[in-house]
């Protein structure tokens, strides 16, 4: 006869000393009895913990790696009420959307802005809220689909406006938006849509931002991406090569655009979230519209922006972690990895290229530096006390430099020392 298994109560209570709360640790023992595992049961303890929202070192070299929560921010708050919605002048209820949006309004050189939750619920508001019921054109080129399978057409649809098709997928002109306006008595705004996510080269044309603010209705522009201002005055180098020829929120807003929305998370540096920056009036009819309660962040988030918001104002780069990891000169993560690999004894130093990440700057690169690594130890550093989410490319594993925090060096480098890489180069 075999050896009868512990109650689920007693082998629950064998690991008290894990952080997880009792009714984890009993679905954990319940998992581990049926499968006839319960001498396991600590690998069974492991798997709920790391099923948990956690920590992780992004050693992959994408900056805004939508897997690891895209821009890499720091958040410190004491537990405690704010006036996220209190006039502190006259004690009467205020606006949530008079602190991140506000600032960010003066950051972009926007009459007003408002924070939503992500940028596809900015681009629904949006439309719902100035063009509900009526036609919108959009250029072929320009029905994107963004990350999770969602497209711009579903999006259009669901804000209750009418997609009106306007050119071909690699060519667009003025004349094909004046003759769906003529054609179409409902057309009640234009909208365009940054295809950050890919580009189309060769033979190709797109209609800019002036000449689409002179067809007389309202023009959305989808910006996505979130740079805020093409001189990025907050660096003390001024814009980066890397950026190209990406667009910014003030020069769209300077060249007539109505209502400009991009994400907080990406080249902004902030928290997941949406702007719509923009017209006054424009900007309070979203902020009117019954959407808006639905789509609206809570403090943290606002509170992040705001730090974020005021940073820009403050032109001060260094603190917001996108900017600061993505314009640390190349020599310095040179001189960090081979510190790493002297101490470590493990890998070699190589030239590396970095990427923006999230959907954005497809074709963009940035020079970084990686500790390179014979074959594919991704499960292995996955597997460290800190998960190091590392990248292979042609059977070898490589940390990058540019992604990660100079604090974690030494994670990395303890990483790197243990017995299941020993001997590796």
């Amino acid at each position: 006869m075999g050896v009868r298994p512990p109650s689920v109560d007693a082998l629950a209570r064998s690991r008290a000393d894990s952080h997880l709360p009792h009714p984890l640790l009993v679905e954990a023992a319940r998992s581990a009895i049926a499968d006839g595992a319960h001498e396991q049961f600590d690998a069974y303890v492991e798997r709920v913990e790391r099923r948990l929202l956690s920590r992780v070192i992004n050693a992959t070299g994408v900056l805004l790696h939508t897997n690891m929560g895209r821009a890499p921010l720091a958040t410190n708050r004491n537990a405690g009420y704010t006036n996220l919605e209190l006039d502190l002048d006259t004690g009467a209820r205020g606006s949530r959307q008079e602190r991140a949006g506000l600032l960010l309004a003066k950051a972009c050189g926007a009459e007003a802005a408002i924070v939503v939750n992500n940028c596809a619920s900015a681009v629904m508001l949006g439309l719902a809220a100035v063009a509900k019921g009526s036609g919108v054109p959009v250029s072929r080129g320009e029905l994107v689909e963004i990350g999770g399978g969602f497209r711009v057409p579903e999006v259009l649809e669901q804000s209750g406006c009418r997609l009106v098709e306007v050119g071909t997928t690699n060519r667009t002109r003025l004349a094909d938006f004046e003759r769906a306006i003529a054609e179409n008595q409902d057309i009640a705004a234009v909208l365009k849509v940054h295809p950050s996510n890919y580009r189309i080269e060769g033979f190709q044309q797109s209609v800019g931002v002036k000449a689409l603010s002179t067809l007389g209705v309202p023009l959305i522009v989808d910006l996505g991406s979130g740079l805020l201002d093409e001189a990025c005055p907050w660096l003390e180098g001024g814009r980066p090569g890397w950026l190209l020829d990406e667009p910014a929120v003030r020069q769209t807003l300077d060249q007539g655009a109505d209502l400009v929305m991009f994400s907080g998370d990406k080249l902004l540096g902030g928290p997941q979230s949406g702007i719509i920056a923009g017209r006054a009036e424009m900007v309070e009819r979203c902020a009117r519209h019954p959407l808006m309660r639905t789509f609206r962040p809570g403090d943290l988030v606002i509170g992040a922006l705001q730090d974020v918001a005021l940073a820009y104002l403050r032109r001060d780069g260094d603190a917001i972690p996108f900017w600061a990891m993505a314009t640390i000169p190349q020599p310095v993560l040179s001189r960090r990895a081979e510190a790493i690999v002297a101490a470590s004894g493990i890998g070699m130093v190589v030239d590396s290229e970095a990427t923006p990440g999230g959907g954005s700057l497809p074709t963009a690169t940035i020079a970084s530096a990686a500790i390179e690594i014979a074959g594919d130890h991704s499960t292995e550093l996955r597997d460290h006390t800190t998960p190091i989410i590392a990248r292979v490319h042609e059977g070898r594993t490589l940390l990058d430099l540019r992604t990660i925090d100079p604090a974690d060096d030494a994670i990395i480098t303890s990483a790197l020392a243990a017995s299941r890489l020993e001997g590796l180069a």
